[in-house]
């Protein structure tokens, strides 16, 4: 029977995978492999299956649930498988996700990092560094990855940075308490030549969930040094930094116990090595690259065929064509290869594993008192932000018209585009833009919380089924939650996701995202315009907004992207408590990153507009930016709006709280603005603010993201035709009330 068929609490065993060599290989690095036990825990008739996998619990999307055929078993188990110095010496952490990677880099670096880009990739990265009994060692944080067949840039990244820069030590990082699924990738990095430490973190979890690993028979089956840690609680650094000088000195014999292919494709292995022996690319041994092609590595099937002959090319073709289903070997090889180790150094309770995860997961991933959960959790973020964020922000934002009023009032003898481009240019762009800091301070310290404990994963795998409405999964929501908070974080978060057709589907659809600058403004004008009825408004529009962007991705999903379908498979980890230092370093990073926007882009971005509301008279009612505006009058008419609305819109190009300040400007009191238009009107306003084009900053970062002009060009044409649309459709329909 399909997956699918099987209802919660069913354990079953998977017989065979059908599809493509994509699927077979996508399938396989998650542990879904021939004779591996799988138990359904949660099951709907729209949204993903989450099942239990070798010891994880991992969401599968329907549509890849088809591709798997089972069979019922009891008790059923996998079958046995057959039988000094120049420099900085160079390390290349690497992990799959939710192992606590970054919390070993920032224990190993502390505050001795910064992101940085690989050579030639424009990916960001953590490099950091450490000194340890004189010696200095240089350490390169790698995007997590389940396998080496890499599905996203960032894996990809991760697996090229290993084989062409030539690090000196690999260190792995395994989760302890779900080790069977973690040395997957450690058996596919014991095929290269990099000499190797494993990091067995993590440990207080699997205590707690009644596992015990025994770290020296580990380290004995593996033929590899291993180190015990709990890096959340800073345990077990001496012993990791230690470890990698006596490696880096050679004093630790290097002998790895590698897995091995199943005999049944050993001799179709050599033969494939035969064709491609001397076309194999520099860098990348030649066994590794022919077991790549038997799993189905898209990118060096590519590679390898640019590379090769086109008669030459056919053999290799011709062989693999034969052997399309030798993926499920070769993982099948590697996991009964785990399976020997697990049962060498892992006791697991005897008695069926039920500890706090799946307690908690019993309520959080119900599809009803989950959503209801998840719902409350969103509520108390926002109420949490706004409630301590805009008191600071507040204050913030007075200190920095006190500077401008300084400044006009003491720099009498400076020229006076000199004072108002610091008064205005300056702090009136930039400084406004600085004031929300506190505001994304602590929204990204709710987020890292969230994702430091796993409970982001849940929030994923509740929000798919309307997610994939949209042609979307669950790991969209996470970017979409971020915009909330700041759009170019949102923007730049959508990384995580693995398809490039999700990805920009993700990033078309956050700037539609009500951020806290946008909710600020709308949160002032509605009170001016419609008094006790603002709280309301205010969040109608916001609820507008989104019903937006679900049509949006709806109609993009069918008519631009053709319906096609976004795999979802995404491992749920194990509760636990958060690292405070790995919360402290991701807010630390996503501040600094919006710092850097806004002495950038967003400066040079400002200084033009403010030129343009200045010159060439001094005064925003003559300068070139009213210009524009009174061209624009006619198009208010149609939302029956003046033309300093449509000079306040413009100038929030550069951020987004400069509406109001513009109206200030050019009214002198914003009081008198629910004088000047009808409620039909203020209404329409507050529509097109909403669904405006966003920011500079935001522009920019689909423009770094995307790499293209012309989607950046479709996002913002996109926006400003929604905008337009609602705006004329509210004011025309008001008019009618």
């Amino acid at each position: 029977m399909q997956l699918m068929e099987l209802q919660p609490g069913n354990k079953a065993v998977i017989r065979r995978l059908e599809g493509g060599r994509t699927v077979l290989s996508r399938l396989a690095a998650r542990g879904f492999t021939p004779g591996a036990v799988i138990t359904v825990l949660r099951s709907s008739d729209h949204g993903p299956l989450l099942v239990s996998l070798r010891g994880s619990r991992v969401a599968l999307g329907r549509k890849e649930a088809a591709h798997i055929v089972v069979s019922f078993a009891e008790n059923e188990k996998p079958a046995e498988a057959e039988a000094t110095r120049p420099g900085k010496f160079s390390i290349a952490l690497t992990g799959q996700p939710n192992v606590g990677k970054s919390s070993v880099f920032n224990l190993l670096t502390g505050l001795n990092q910064h992101v940085g880009n690989w050579s030639g990739k424009t990916i960001d990265c953590k490099i950091g560094g450490f000194n340890f009994k004189g010696a200095g060692f240089s350490v390169v944080d790698l995007p997590g990855t389940y396998s080496l067949t890499a599905s996203s840039a960032e894996e990809r990244m991760a697996r090229d940075y290993i084989i062409k820069e030539h690090p000196e030590l690999i260190v792995a990082v395994v989760n302890a308490a779900t080790l069977e699924r973690s040395l997957y990738l450690v058996a596919e990095l014991l095929l290269l030549s990099v000499p190797m430490v494993v990091v067995l973190n993590m440990t207080d979890v699997a205590e707690q969930e009644g596992i015990q690993v025994e770290p020296k028979v580990l380290e004995a089956a593996l033929g590899v040094p291993v180190v015990s840690m709990v890096a959340a609680k800073g345990s077990g650094l001496v012993d990791l930094e230690e470890t990698i000088l006596r490696m880096a000195n050679h004093e630790i014999s290097y002998q790895p116990k590698r897995p091995s292919i199943l005999p049944a494709h050993q001799t179709v292995l050599d033969q494939l090595r035969g064709f491609i022996g001397t076309y194999v690319l520099p860098d990348y041994p030649e066994e590794w690259v022919a077991l790549k092609l038997l799993e189905g590595d898209e990118e060096l099937t590519g590679l390898m065929k640019s590379a090769m002959p086109a008669e030459a090319w056919e053999n290799v073709h011709d062989l693999l064509y034969q052997h399309e289903d030798a993926i499920l070997d070769i993982a099948g090889a590697r996991y009964e290869w785990v399976d020997r180790i697990i049962r060498a150094a892992v006791v697991e309770p005897k008695v069926t594993r039920v500890g706090m995860t799946a307690r908690l997961d019993r309520v959080l991933t119900h599809s009803f008192w989950g959503t209801l959960t998840l719902i409350a959790i969103l509520g108390g973020v926002f109420w949490l932000t706004y409630k301590v964020g805009s008191p600071l922000q507040a204050w913030l934002s007075q200190l920095i018209n006190l500077l401008a009023l300084m400044i006009r009032s003491r720099w009498t003898q400076a020229p006076n585009w000199l004072v108002e481009f610091s008064a205005g240019g300056i702090l009136g762009g930039i400084g406004m833009v600085l004031t929300f800091l506190p505001i994304l301070i602590i929204f990204f310290a709710i987020l890292g919380f969230m994702e430091d404990t796993g409970y982001m994963a849940r929030a994923a795998y509740l929000s798919d089924r309307w997610m994939h409405m949209m042609g979307l999964h669950g790991k969209s929501f996470m970017p979409i939650l971020l915009g909330f908070g700041c759009n170019v974080p949102a923007i730049l978060g959508t990384r995580i996701i693995e398809s490039r057709r999700a990805r920009l589907l993700t990033t078309l659809l956050v700037p539609l995202v009500p951020c806290t600058a946008r909710m600020a403004v709308i949160t002032i004008l509605a009170a001016l315009f419609f008094g006790p009825s603002a709280f309301w408004i205010a969040w109608g529009l916001v609820g507008f907004s989104l019903l937006v962007l679900a049509g949006l991705g709806l109609v993009l999903h069918h008519f631009l992207f053709e319906n096609e379908h976004v795999p979802f498979i995404m491992e749920l980890p194990l509760y636990h408590l958060p690292n405070l230092r790995t919360i402290g370093m991701y807010v630390k990073d996503n501040v600094l990153g919006f710092l850097k926007k806004a002495g950038t882009t967003i400066l040079v971005a400002t200084l033009f507009v403010w030129a343009l509301s200045y010159f060439p008279t001094g005064k925003v009612m003559t300068s070139y930016l009213s210009m524009v505006g009174k061209f624009l009058a006619p198009i208010g008419g149609w939302m029956g709006m003046p033309w300093p609305f449509f000079v306040a819109l413009l100038t929030s190009f550069v951020a987004k709280e400069n509406t109001v300040a513009t109206l200030g400007v050019l009214y002198g009191n914003l009081n008198v603005l629910k004088t000047v238009m009808t409620p039909a009107a203020m209404l329409a306003f507050l529509v097109f603010q909403i669904l405006f084009i966003p920011c500079v900053g935001t522009v920019a970062a689909i423009q770094q993201e995307t790499k293209s002009w012309k989607w950046t060009a479709a996002s913002v044409g996109m926006q400003l035709a929604l905008s337009l649309g609602s705006a004329v459709a509210v004011y025309q329909i008001g008019r009618l009330l």
